[in-house]
């Protein structure tokens, strides 16, 4: 599996890539891409899907996929054999293009035909062509459309492929994007080995959100907090915890071990002595 590195973090333009990491590996990532026919929408939004530089970093490894840097062969400018051969490709999809319009448009005439020959036949009746009138046929009329059928190449849809079709070179990326000893990767490498689906939790004020299924089923069960101490000041504590009760959610505060070689969770409920 392959990750395209933009921006500094790994990227995902293959639909089935994708399925595999969300279903296989629980990295779910956030599209970012446009729909055809929707217009942006951030409710609406498709491939490439963008991975934050914790899970792209998760996914190097874990050995998921690769990293590649695909930007030098990319921004090469082509060579007249690779522009022959993309100028080639262009036209025959312009072409297929022309061909299922006009096959389209005769389908539709074929739809309508009754009407279209009636109105034809009473147009030559006005003109005083009784003898072409009565002689007008199915297959004139599909003849006309077909013969006077014109595609206008400047409104023609230009595909835009999520992926690249054609084959280019890439440099493999070995470096870690993010501080593997830092705790908060650590933490969040930690709940995703508990088998945990684990997302940003900036929206809701916490470092993490939890889910315990796919987030497209599940809400999320916990926000988790991550704290460089197990001490944290009595108005904060209140403040996360509240801020958890009001999104219907446990509140976890996640911390290292003196020692640094375990990480502990705590969880925290608030307690309302009137229920």
């Amino acid at each position: 599996m392959i990750l395209t590195l933009l921006n500094g973090t790994g990227f995902i333009f293959n639909v089935n890539d994708y399925m595999e990491l969300r279903s296989k590996h629980r990295i779910m990532g956030a599209p970012v891409g446009t729909a055809n026919t929707k217009g942006w929408s951030p409710n609406q939004s498709t491939l490439p899907v963008e991975l934050s530089k914790f899970e792209t970093q998760l996914v190097l490894d874990e050995h998921i996929a690769q990293l590649v840097d695909k930007s030098q062969a990319l921004k090469a400018p082509p060579t007249p054999e690779k522009l022959q051969e993309y100028q080639a490709d262009f036209e025959s999809r312009l072409v297929a293009q022309e061909t299922s319009l006009k096959r389209e448009k005769l389908r539709e005439t074929e739809r309508y035909m009754d009407k279209i020959l009636t109105g034809k036949r009473n147009k030559l009746l006005k003109q005083g062509n009784m003898d072409k009138a009565a002689a007008l046929t199915a297959e004139d009329v599909l003849k006309e459309m077909s013969d006077n059928f014109k595609f206008d190449r400047q409104n023609a849809l230009v595909e835009l492929p999520c992926e690249h079709l054609r084959e280019h070179s890439g440099e493999k990326i070995y470096g870690p994007l993010v501080d593997t000893n830092s705790l908060k990767y650590r933490i969040f490498k930690d709940l995703w080995k508990r088998g945990k689906f684990v997302t940003s939790g900036d929206a809701f004020g916490a470092d993490f959100l939890v889910y315990p299924g796919d987030p497209l089923i599940y809400h999320a069960s916990h926000i988790v907090i991550v704290q460089d101490t197990p001490v944290i000041k009595p108005l904060e504590l209140v403040a996360k915890v509240r801020l958890s009760v009001i999104v219907n959610k446990s509140c976890v505060f996640a911390y290292d071990s003196e020692d640094s070689k375990e990480i502990h969770y705590q969880t925290v409920s608030w307690w309302n002595p009137s229920k």
